[in-house]
Order: C-alpha cells, then structure tokens, then sequence
C-alpha cells in the first residue's frame, strides 16, 4: 500500500527549523509514528518535550538523524554490527541503543551513557532533519501512556496549542514504533518489537538477535517488577528504552483481548450487562449481536499495523466502554501488533 505523502512547503519548512533553533517543538511525520521534536542538543528543548507530554523523566528518547554518515557524532566506539544493521534499514524503523557521546545531554538519555539513534525513512523527517542540520529527540507526539499519534490530525487532538508546529506529512506507512536493538552488550538484544521484524533482523546478523522477556508483551507482570510488590512498593526503575513499560499505547476504552471464536458471545454478554461494545478483528466476525458495534476489519498484518491507532481512537470517539480485539497472526510485524495490544490492555497504573 502506498499513502500520498504531503510535503510542506519551502516557508513552513523554514519555520520549523527555525523554532527547533529557538528551542521549540515540532511535531513531524516518520513512517512509524507521528513524532515530537526538539533540538536533541539543547536540554531545556528537551525537557520541554517531558513537560508537554507528561512523559516521566528517566525515560530515554529516540534522536533522530539525517544519514548513517553522522553516526559518530552522536555514538562513541560504534561496533561493526551497527554498520551492517545501518547499511540494511536505515533509512526505516530501526532504532540502535549505542554509546553516546559528550553531545548528547543526559535528559535525552535519562542519565544513560548509551543514546537510541534512527534515519527516519520519511521525506518530510527526512527534509527537516537536513535543513535542520543536526539530531532531532522525539518520542511520540501525544500524551504519556496514550495512543501514539499517526496523523497530523491526531497530533492537535492531543497537543493542541502545546506544540509550537506540527507538521502535516499525511499518514504513517508503518504505523508502528520502531524495533530497538540494544548493540551495547555481548550480543544484539531486542528490547522493543516494531517495523522491522525479527525474522529480517536475523537475515540481516546472521543468527536470531536475543529478545528482551517483555519485547512482545507477554510477560508484563514479570518484568515490570509489579507483580510480586505490594500496590506501595511499585516503582520499577525507568526503562531502557522507549516502549518497554507495561501499560502502553492505551485509550480511554478499556481493551480486552480475546480469540475470534469467542467474541459474539463475549459481545452478547458485555452488552447485556449494559456496556457498549465494539469489535476489532482482522476479519468480519459472524453472529455478532446487532448492539455490538463491528469497526472496518483491520486486515492482515501490515495493514492492521497501520490502522491500529486509528482504531484505537476510533473506539475512544464511539464512546465504547470496551473494544474486543482478535490480534492478527504473530508473525513478521504482526508480532509487534500484538505486543502493542497486550500493552494497551494491560491494567493501567
């Protein structure tokens, strides 16, 4: 599938460099995610990108960069292994956990001596990192623990006047984060599942990456450290890398996951208990009841990647109470979708 991309033009691209030069925000398409920018070497931008989304200090972000050719400008001792991922994905939804140099400030990093880079393969990100000229920080534009933004629209219904400029490059292709590969230890770990599967990854290295236990969502309690502490005690401490806590990615409807076959009873059931009900599969399911709302089917896993968000603030705009949701198949970016929706059911904090 391609998507029209919507370039701005040479005046409002000059804006944007001009705010980021001034310390303000920019909100810019990536083909993951909408993302919220600031000048990744001035810490008070920085620190304005936490205040705006609510986002806990101590958790790193993702600098973004023009090429692979400024590596080393932002990363210390940057191993082979990063070349060769570089050569293969960047441009693209990639993100390497490196080393940092002295440039980079620690509030991107949350105090770590390492820093996430990503070539971002969108020509709007890709434009304005040029004329910017240099590292872009930028998590997600929209509020902490919320639906990440995939449309210029999304960003305003989040950000509003809080953001100095959004960007406006159409829709998200991927739809989905990045994957994050942590090259900093004895072996290529993955800390969060994304754009980039697994299966190319290991194409790629020669041999399957290690995957950090909570990559794909499915030992949340384990990992947070929330299940064996009492409600007092939970302060696990701040992850390595975006996207790796356990409530994630959520909206305001409650998300319950559940096998195709047992979604009409399950709908039958909530909606007689009086709560409005909607359904999110791959496919049409047969012998809903009529008060049970069935949103577009999401398609395969590619396609549902790129729709998830939208549905997921769909279900918020119907007023759903809860939002029933088949995953697609885990394979290949599938994998990164159900990830994605194990965070945003898992129970809030």
């Amino acid at each position: 599938m391609t998507t029209d991309v919507v370039m701005p033009d040479p005046g409002t691209l000059d804006r944007a460099v001009g705010i980021l030069r001034a310390g303000g925000l920019v909100a810019f398409p990536t083909e993951t995610v909408y993302g919220l920018g600031a000048d990744a070497t001035n810490a008070e931008a920085v620190s304005r990108i936490f205040a705006t989304k609510g986002r806990p200090l101590g958790h790193p972000l993702i600098v973004h960069i023009g090429s692979a050719d400024v590596i080393d400008a932002w990363a210390d001792d940057v191993p082979p292994v990063a070349r060769v991922l570089a050569d293969a994905f960047w441009p693209g939804p990639l993100t390497m956990i490196l080393r940092r140099t002295e440039r980079v400030p620690d509030i991107v990093t949350g105090g770590r001596d390492t820093v996430g880079l990503r070539v971002p393969d969108h020509p709007v990100a890709r434009a304005l990192l040029a004329a910017f000229g240099g590292g872009i920080a930028a998590p997600s534009a929209n509020r902490y623990g919320r639906v990440s933004p995939t449309t210029a629209g999304h960003v305003r219904a989040d950000l509003g006047d809080d953001v100095d400029l959004v960007l406006d490059g159409g829709p998200c292709t991927v739809g989905v984060e990045s994957t994050i590969v942590d090259l900093t230890g004895d072996e290529p770990e993955v800390l969060r599942l994304g754009g980039v599967a697994v299966e190319r990854l290991t194409e790629v290295l020669g041999s399957e990456p290690r995957v950090w236990p909570g990559a794909d969502g499915s030992e949340l309690a384990e990992v947070s450290g929330f299940a064996s502490r009492p409600p007092s005690s939970r302060s696990p401490a701040p992850p390595r890398a975006p996207g790796m806590v356990a409530s994630h990615y959520a909206p305001a409807t409650t998300v319950e996951l559940i096998d195709a076959d047992s979604v009409a009873a399950r709908g039958a059931a909530l909606a007689r208990g009086g709560r409005v009900v909607g359904v999110l599969a791959p496919h049409i399911i047969d012998g809903l009841p009529d008060e049970v709302i069935e949103l577009e089917p999401a398609g395969g896993a590619e396609e549902y990647a790129r729709l998830l968000y939208s549905r997921l603030r769909q279900a918020d705009r119907l007023g759903l109470d809860v939002l029933l949701v088949v995953a697609p198949p885990e394979t290949g970016v599938g994998i990164a979708v159900g990830d994605r929706l194990r965070r945003a059911a898992s129970p809030r904090p």
